[in-house]
């Protein structure tokens, strides 16, 4: 009776878990596929083609879109990089009640609703007479992308031992020195972890765009917003598909290397 039990129990678990895979992939294998339909047709299959890659990478609407976001990304997630690990080595460093306050406040970015972060961050860049455009569109990336680092950072400084760095410090060591040659090769995988999932949030990030852009400018996020907006066109799975992969890859980066690497030691 308990076996049939656990049997049923597990049947009615694992087809709760694919129910969630369905509802959640479903849509966007649909938009894979039709990537690859050579009808623009939404209903009708009219064979594979690669036609609406192609038009995606002769666009130049398109690609001036993609290197915005890759540059945003990259350099936002870079800047919040150093910026998150520092502020982590700073708050590390604090006692315990300041420390979980700080703590606090450094999460509610995370938890705050991006149309609020998007809206506020504007508001902000016209109180203060700055135009939107590009250099608008990176601060508010940097912005909401340092408490990711701070988040992946934190957890690999405190398994740090205190004891080597000032060990090295008595041996003579510069606290510079020290720091790179004993603190940083301990929390490279979080500072890496954090580097790659700022980058994948900037990537990613459409709300907090759109508020902060301005006019002339676009980001692959915003862009198949406003084409769509029109009408779907089929370069628009295309470039959707690509986004998602991208994003999919450095996902399993993230979660996989760290877990690699710890692995090995």
């Amino acid at each position: 009776m308990n076996t049939a039990k656990k049997r049923i129990k597990r049947i009615a678990e694992d087809f709760y878990l694919v129910l969630i895979l369905i509802f959640l992939y479903a849509p966007i294998l649909t938009m894979m596929v039709l990537s690859f339909n050579n009808s623009k047709s939404r209903t009708q299959w009219g064979g594979f083609t690669l036609k609406w890659y192609g038009q995606m990478f002769e666009s130049a609407t398109i690609m001036d879109a993609l290197g915005n976001t890759l540059l945003i990304a990259f350099v936002s997630a870079l800047v919040a990089t150093i910026i998150g690990t520092a502020a982590s080595i700073a708050i590390n460093n604090m006692k315990r009640v300041p420390r979980s306050i700080v703590m606090g406040i450094t999460n509610i970015p995370m938890l705050n609703a991006d149309i609020v972060t998007g809206i506020s961050l504007m508001l902000a860049f016209i109180a203060f007479g700055i135009s939107l455009g590009f250099k608008t569109i990176l601060i508010a990336h940097i912005t909401f992308n340092i408490p990711y680092v701070i988040l992946s950072v934190m957890p690999k400084l405190k398994q740090t031992s205190k004891s080597t760095y000032e060990a090295a410090m008595d041996l003579g060591a510069s606290p510079i020195y020290a720091f790179f040659k004993v603190v940083f090769p301990d929390i490279l995988p979080g500072v890496l972890s954090g580097f790659l999932l700022a980058f994948t949030m900037s990537l990613d990030d459409f709300i907090i765009t759109h508020f902060t852009k301005g006019a002339g400018i676009n980001t692959l996020s915003t862009l198949i917003y406003s084409e769509v907006r029109r009408g779907i066109r089929p370069s628009m799975y295309s470039l959707s598909t690509v986004i998602f992969l991208v994003v999919l890859i450095l996902l399993l980066i993230t979660n996989f290397v760290p877990n690699k690497k710890k692995e090995e030691k």
